[in-house]
């Protein structure tokens, strides 16, 4: 039924043999309801343009499926569903680099802030950011970069505190939140820092002595200052400039410098004599 021309080719030897060995594989599941809804229409792999726009049937048909798949299920296990579909929708998605074309539900609990944010919010907008996810919902997810069965911050760090801190709102997301993988090219840790300062400076917030030890940190790290420039935003002067403020010594400590003037230290009487004389 499925040619080597259709939108599932790309899933190696999944179909009715069920040859990915899983139990309840949800592209083969997937598969399946596709297929059905063709053979109802009496189509065949000769018909792929009614096949790449799926009609009704073939959408009731999905429907139904994934309605049954939920069905009867604890929560944990309508999270983990959701997430598998998510996959496999975004598998084929023509925006799957997005990584918010695959947003996943997570346990609170596995969502932890960096060590680095240099932003900081009073306590009056945290309160604020309280409301507007009670009033509106949660309306961006938390971008973060797994790391063993932790999920870190990368951008988010405040809507992980109130996602987390707040009963109202653990209440309203039972007890999950919304999260996004940072792309595979930033996931070391000198790219992750700068990813959150360009969230932070897009927003037009940071904090001037936090950023300037990340600076610092990424110039430990071998980044140039037209790298630092180039990957956060910032012209050479405010690079220089925050390099200045927590770390004067080590910012130049590589630094060539013109000889300075040396100081007398003591002065003979004749000459301080001779000097007022004249």
């Amino acid at each position: 039924m499925r040619g080597e021309d259709t939108p599932y080719a790309h899933w190696p030897r999944h179909g009715s043999e069920r040859a990915c060995g899983e139990g309840e594989c949800r592209r083969c599941e997937l598969e399946q309801a596709r297929d059905e809804a063709l053979m109802e229409d009496g189509m065949s792999d000769d018909g792929m343009t009614d096949m790449r726009r799926p009609n009704a049937t073939y959408s009731e048909t999905l429907r139904t499926a994934i309605r049954s798949w939920f069905y009867d299920r604890t929560l944990e296990e309508q999270v983990n569903l959701l997430n598998d579909l998510r996959d496999v929708l975004s598998s084929f998605s023509p925006f799957g680099a997005q990584p918010v074309d695959s947003i996943r539900w997570v346990k609170a609990e596995q969502v932890e802030a960096n060590d680095y944010n240099p932003n900081a919010v009073a306590p009056p907008e945290m309160e604020l950011l309280r409301l507007s996810i009670m009033a509106d919902g949660f309306t961006q997810p938390i971008v973060t970069n797994v790391e063993d069965d932790r999920h870190v911050v990368v951008d988010g760090f405040h809507r992980n505190r109130v996602g987390r801190e707040s009963e109202e709102v653990r209440e309203l997301l039972h007890g999950y939140l919304p999260v996004v993988q940072i792309r595979a090219e930033q996931m070391d840790k000198a790219n992750r820092m700068a990813s959150t300062i360009r969230h932070n400076r897009a927003r037009g917030k940071h904090q001037v002595v936090a950023m300037s030890e990340i600076v610092l940190d990424l110039k430990r790290r071998n980044w140039s200052d037209k790298k630092i420039g180039q990957q956060l935003g910032m012209d050479p002067d405010e690079v220089l400039r925050l390099a200045q403020i927590t770390g004067l010594a080590e910012a130049f400590k590589d630094r060539d410098f013109s000889q300075a003037w040396e100081a007398i230290l003591s002065v003979e009487e004749d000459d301080l004599i001779e000097v007022i004389d004249s």
